[in-house]
């Protein structure tokens, strides 16, 4: 299907404008927020596992969680062995997480509006099919 990338990358760069317009009330852009959200979703998190999801060098997600512990968001806690960062949400920072959460699934619903139920489920479940094609093909080029 010629020029579905170009319509994605186009939806793409509008959503992360928005995300970050609406993150920007507290000092986070879209790159942070993918880091609350994965340890509120995933519960205390290593360095190297929130790199790993998002396929970020890890100096860039140790950049990340910095601005994080500056506001204040996140915290280190104790790992197993004292070289590897276990990165946990504070109070605030759950806090902030329901605040956010709120007002991006509200973006979520204004954006999915006129368009039918049946669509938004195809969509839903579609990217994820195509991330997967995009990861076993990056899999398979060494091969």
């Amino acid at each position: 299907m010629e020029g579905f990338f170009q319509r994605y990358l186009s939806l793409y760069r509008l959503l992360i404008t928005k995300l970050n317009e609406l993150l920007s009330n507290y000092e986070l852009s879209y790159s942070l927020w993918q880091v609350i959200f994965y340890i509120k979703n995933n519960g205390p998190s290593t360095l190297v596992d929130i790199s790993a999801q998002y396929n970020v060098e890890k100096p860039t997600i140790t950049r990340r969680v910095h601005r994080l512990e500056e506001l204040q968001i996140v915290k280190q806690i104790p790992g197993k062995d004292r070289r590897e960062k276990v990165i946990q949400l504070t109070e605030l920072g759950d806090k902030i997480y329901q605040e956010c959460r709120e007002k991006i699934t509200g973006l979520e619903n204004s954006v999915m509006e006129g368009i039918a139920k049946d669509d938004q489920k195809a969509a839903f479940h579609i990217l994820p099919k195509i991330h997967e094609n995009l990861l076993n093909r990056e899999g398979n080029k060494s091969e």
